[in-house]
């Protein structure tokens, strides 16, 4: 079972990645972080490349599409918070991105 990130695991997870764009969301344990893409065909391949991870992983994002930008927010529901489900897909993200 997965759980919620301990107070010595948050700084080595979490610190990567917000130095490459995630931020903490205000009010919740979560990290969210928005894309932008050349157009819509770009952004939404991109969301389906990255729902594939999800779905094999059984961890899927809050995410919304408008145009060619996606935001996306992660946060594990099962332990109310972020788990190293998160930055898994996080890192995954960012490197389907790149």
């Amino acid at each position: 079972m997965t759980e919620k990130l301990s107070a010595e695991t948050r700084g080595p997870l979490l610190d990567p990645l917000l130095e490459n764009g995630w931020s903490l969301t205000e009010g919740r344990d979560a990290i969210r972080k928005e894309y932008k893409f050349d157009d819509f065909a770009d952004a939404f391949g991109w969301m389906a490349r990255a729902a594939i991870w999800a779905d094999k992983w059984d961890h899927h994002p809050e995410w919304e599409n408008v145009y060619n930008r996606v935001t996306v927010t992660l946060t594990t529901h099962d332990v109310d918070g972020l788990s190293t489900l998160d930055a898994k897909l996080a890192r995954k993200m960012d490197g389907l991105y790149e």
